[in-house]
């Protein structure tokens, strides 16, 4: 952690609630920023807000699916007149993974009402968020994207369904794409590829699953929210002013490229 490293920044994180969005949003209050949050559990949502509060930073926040543009177009003039300004970085991090009893389906049996449903979060989610915010970024020439991407948009994982493996290989192109085109406007566009993190998310695979992962991982551990965090205020940071279309793992060693 760096203190006030984004001071005065308004820093929008999706999925901000819980897991790694929130542990995101407390590492951009602890380093100064102005917080607009964006989730679709409103008591969650909330609940962690005051927390932020609470430590003392600014925060506002919205209920929205992020799959749905009209209520992210919505979400986003209530958080800008909130907190006076535009959002200067954008962190896309909603994301799901639907299992049933820690399992995914079959793609030969998935129902396509569910493949719809991750396609529309997890890739939708971040074209709508991104789509909102860069115009005012191009205006101001200032600002920085990253998208929540995954080691398994790069590998097969059998505990992940097509799905969600399909929309974390396809926001490595959006990022790829996005950075080219807004780089001559001085934004800046990366993803970050976690591997096993300690979520809620994780525990909806068995014990075996995330034992015989950390068996696989280098470091012998799963990681936590906050590891993926200190790279995503990194990868906004002046520190890395140069650094664009990137995708970075913090995946402890496991499935190396």
């Amino acid at each position: 952690m760096t203190p006030n490293r984004h001071q005065g920044r308004i820093v929008l994180v999706t999925g901000a609630a819980s897991g790694i969005g929130a542990s995101i949003s407390k590492q951009y209050a602890q380093e100064g920023a102005c917080l607009a949050l964006v989730d679709v559990n409103a008591a969650a949502l909330e609940a962690h807000a005051q927390s932020l509060q609470l430590l003392g930073a600014n925060v506002a926040w919205a209920t929205a699916d992020v799959s749905d543009y009209m209520q992210c177009e919505s979400a986003l003039a209530k958080l800008v007149a909130a907190l006076g300004g535009q959002v200067d970085t954008l962190i896309n991090n909603a994301g799901i993974s639907p299992k049933v009893n820690g399992k995914p389906a079959n793609f030969w049996e998935m129902d396509p009402a569910e493949w719809m449903k991750v396609v529309g979060v997890n890739l939708h989610g971040a074209f709508n968020w991104s789509r909102l915010v860069s115009p005012s970024m191009v205006q101001r020439r200032f600002g920085s994207i990253v998208n929540m991407s995954s080691v398994a948009a790069k590998f097969f994982v059998a505990f992940t369904a097509a799905h969600y493996g399909t929309t974390k290989a396809a926001l490595i192109g959006l990022t790829r794409d996005l950075a080219g085109e807004l780089g001559p406007h001085g934004i800046t566009v990366n993803a970050i590829a976690p591997g096993r993190i300690n979520t809620p998310l994780m525990k909806t695979a068995s014990q075996a699953t995330n034992d015989a992962i950390i068996q696989e991982t280098a470091l012998r551990k799963l990681g936590e929210p906050e590891d993926v965090a200190e790279m995503a205020c990194f990868l906004t940071a002046p520190e890395s002013r140069f650094v664009t279309g990137q995708v970075v793992d913090v995946a402890g060693g496991w499935l190396m490229t």
